[in-house]
């Protein structure tokens, strides 16, 4: 299964979340989509980046606007608990070659 980046609509606002495990109920998130409708993802993972943390996300649900094998990538703010949307396109290349260059050495080693 090949694995794309995407964001969500560059209108999109920052989207309030709790990260912790209470607040993630098995890792599921959820986000509010421009037209006020509540769009769940799993959290595929939180990766640090030069100095930053990205969540990764993957549609928890059959999704109009996100495939099934596409990955969503948000910049963490843990102080105000909010994730921010990336509208850099090459940034979001970068993190996702990270992402997935660090989840082939973890499986190497295992």
């Amino acid at each position: 299964m090949s694995e794309e980046k995407k964001t969500l609509p560059e209108d999109e606002d920052t989207a309030d979340v709790d990260m912790s495990e209470e607040g993630a109920e098995g890792n599921i998130i959820e986000l509010i989509d421009e037209d006020e409708n509540i769009v769940r993802f799993r959290l595929l993972d939180v990766t640090e980046y030069k100095g930053n943390k990205y969540t990764l996300l993957i549609a928890a649900e059959p999704n109009d606007d996100v495939a099934d094998d596409e990955v969503v990538i948000f910049r963490l703010n843990e102080e105000e608990e909010v994730l921010e949307p990336i509208e850099d396109e090459a940034l979001l290349d970068e993190i996702f070659e990270f992402y997935q260059q660090e989840a082939d050495e973890e499986e190497d080693e295992q």
